[in-house]
């Protein structure tokens, strides 16, 4: 059954695990002497605009389908929830998956993003590009367009992408495009999210965190952070066909 959660009901009724989980994210967002570097994500979970949803091991084949339910719920009453507002999906992560490296999510993490668009059953916005190389591409389902943080519990150093359960944090591209109305404002978030990173993490932010729509910008570059500054050299992403008709 798809099911979303907000953060102040979410523990009623949940399996250990998963109730593991939000108390983690929960000492994650309000760590006063390790202040988390995401001001927006901050903001939605002290302000309940944040849905969680729970999904099986990524491994499993079902994880995928359970999935696609919880986009499209989200999608259907994101404009509900405020300003702040992100999905939170948390997967099932069993100690020998706990165990997989960076890398290994990596590989994870992009098969289900192209498992999720073999199963969306909406074509491809026509105003976005479908090319991973083009600087308007971003990830698209349901033709709503999110932007991916993905976090796992191989990140070590880059302390800002660790979280000791598989997990992804979906925004809606209007939700960042309100941030982005007033120039100054943003580039003043910005500057101090840098700021915060460099202080959270035991290295310096990623040279691929770039503006959404500038020329040297690619999106599908940070959904997936390594632990050092290295990138892979081509998206992993099958683009989705455009129907031209």
């Amino acid at each position: 059954m798809v099911k979303l959660y907000d953060s102040i009901t979410a523990t009623q009724n949940l399996l250990s695990w998963k109730k593991d989980a939000l108390y983690s994210f929960h000492r994650m967002m309000m760590d006063k002497r390790r202040k988390f570097p995401c001001i927006p994500a901050y903001q939605g979970y002290v302000l309940n605009h944040l849905r969680f949803g729970f999904v099986s091991d990524p491994r499993n084949s079902k994880a995928v389908v359970e999935l696609v339910g919880l986009m499209k719920e989200y999608g259907r009453t994101s404009e509900e929830y405020g300003d702040y507002t992100a999905l939170i999906i948390i997967f099932e992560t069993p100690e020998n998956l706990k165990a997989f490296s960076t890398h290994e999510f990596e590989e994870i993490f992009w098969q289900l993003l192209n498992q999720l668009s073999a199963l969306d059953d909406s074509e491809w916005p026509e105003e976005i590009s479908s090319a991973p190389s083009h600087h308007s591409w971003e990830y698209c389902f349901n033709k709503e367009r999110y932007f991916f943080y993905c976090a796992t519990p191989a990140h070590k150093k880059r302390k800002s992408r660790y979280f000791p359960y598989f997990m992804l944090a979906i925004t809606p591209r209007w939700v960042l495009d309100k941030f982005n109305r007033s120039s100054i404002q943003s580039q003043k978030m910005e500057n101090q999210i840098r700021k915060m990173l460099t202080v959270y993490d035991e290295l310096s932010p990623h040279p691929d965190l770039k503006k959404y729509g500038e020329k040297d910008n690619y999106e599908w570059k940070q959904y997936f952070l390594r632990d050092d500054n290295t990138t892979i050299t081509t998206c992993p992403f099958h683009t989705k066909k455009i129907n031209k008709s």
